[in-house]
């Protein structure tokens, strides 16, 4: 076998980088991967699923454990990495094994951020981010308790869908005055919030949680308003932040997350870090897109493949009781833009482009996504769409037409 090659972490990043070097340069690497958590590589994308009983445990396996033995890869589950020592390059885990590499690769994920209130770590308390949590949740929905999700962010709203579908008394608590106001404008957070109400979810905006009420359990959340709110089960989803201690002890530079330049290299030679753990550019994404951007980019270089990651404009896809979402770039506008809108009441779809001198730069989709996609790839690649600007907020194939029309006539 060539080179020793650890990667720390066994999430969605660390898979898909194994998965592209085992098809690219299979017996380039001695592979070893170690995972804090018992289970296999798992897509933790799927876990509001999960929860909403729409799939099974099994469908969320990215690789059961006779792809790694059949790519001579070590897998060692259950046993986290507790020390690195970067110059004599051994990792130490959980029990004292040591583990001697010539590379290493930190795809340690991101750790869910928890309120700093008091009683945030009592029992009856959970967040919104492993198999485990979802266990928990799962045991209090199926026996019709009161649960209370705080943050209606994506996590939050995730968490709400799930545990409603599955037969819970769900209420949303969040502290600003609209949902996902990171990714939506207040037209069409309205529109998801009709869309969770028609789900059971009831929905409390501009509540500040200050506290968790009771003495040896949770029993509900107290409001800097002075109101309080009754719960069985609190799940905090107030957003992720990136695993990086572990990096960070080993002397790597870090600042939100682990610093990596455009080929996913970390501050000393020999060490990488990749998907929500990394930071490229001051930005540490928590989404799976850019994660596997630098999975592939960091698995071509590593083999000596002219490869780099130069950053990724983001968009947010997902459903809320079956209702299409869907935003990116630049999507609330600005000084020197011009603002589109499309809305049709009676079904509930909205649309929403944002456009700056003859581009593209931001749009949103609500009920209608289907041109999602498309509209992203003229976003990201700074198209001029000057040609089917009047034509472009009806959509694909109306914008497409008259853009061949005009490449017609300029040929006669």
């Amino acid at each position: 076998m060539g080179e020793k090659l650890l990667i720390i972490g066994n999430g969605m990043a660390s898979v898909r980088l194994v998965e592209t070097l085992v098809q690219i340069a299979p017996e380039r690497f001695h592979i070893t991967i170690v995972g804090a958590e018992m289970q296999a590589g798992y897509n933790r994308v799927l876990l509001s699923a999960l929860l909403a009983r729409d799939i099974l445990e099994e469908d969320i396996i990215l690789k059961d454990r006779n792809w790694y033995q059949g790519n001579n890869i070590c897998l060692i589950s259950g046993k986290p990495v507790v020390s690195v020592d970067a110059q004599a390059k051994i990792a130490v885990l959980s029990g004292g094994q040591e583990i001697a590499f010539d590379a290493c690769v930190f795809a340690t994920g991101s750790n869910a951020i928890r309120l700093p209130i008091a009683g945030i770590e009592m029992p009856g308390v959970v967040t919104f981010r492993d198999l485990s949590d979802v266990t928990v949740m799962e045991q209090a929905a199926d026996i019709g308790r009161k649960i209370t999700v705080i943050g209606g962010g994506l996590l939050g709203i995730e968490a709400a869908y799930g545990l409603a579908k599955r037969g819970a008394d769900v209420t949303l608590v969040h502290v600003m005055d609209r949902l996902m106001e990171r990714q939506l404008d207040a037209a069409a957070a309205g529109l998801v919030k009709k869309a969770l109400g028609r789900k059971r979810v009831k929905v409390l905006l501009q509540k500040q949680s200050i506290g968790i009420t009771g003495k040896e359990c949770a029993t509900g959340i107290a409001f800097a308003d002075g109101t309080s709110l009754e719960a069985d089960l609190v799940v905090c989803a107030v957003g992720i932040k990136p695993n990086s201690d572990l990096a960070k002890g080993a002397g790597l530079a870090v600042n939100r997350g682990i610093v990596v330049d455009d080929h996913m290299a970390a501050s000393l030679p020999g060490f990488y870090a990749i998907g929500e753990c990394a930071e490229h550019r001051g930005t540490a994404y928590g989404l799976v897109e850019p994660a596997y951007a630098q999975a592939e980019t960091l698995a071509k270089h590593l083999i000596g493949q002219q490869a780099v990651f130069e950053g990724m404009i983001l968009a947010t896809n997902l459903k809320v009781s079956g209702l299409p979402v869907f935003s990116a770039g630049m999507f609330m506008g600005g000084d020197g833009m011009q603002v589109v809108t499309l809305e049709d009441r009676k079904t509930g779809s909205y649309r929403k482009l944002v456009l700056r001198d003859d581009c593209l730069v931001g749009c949103v989709l609500v009920g209608e996504a289907e041109d999602a996609l498309w509209y992203l790839e003229l976003i990201r690649s700074g198209s001029d769409i000057s040609l089917a600007r009047h034509l472009l907020i009806h959509g694909r194939d109306f914008a497409e037409a008259a853009l061949a029309n005009n490449s017609d006539l300029k040929a006669a």
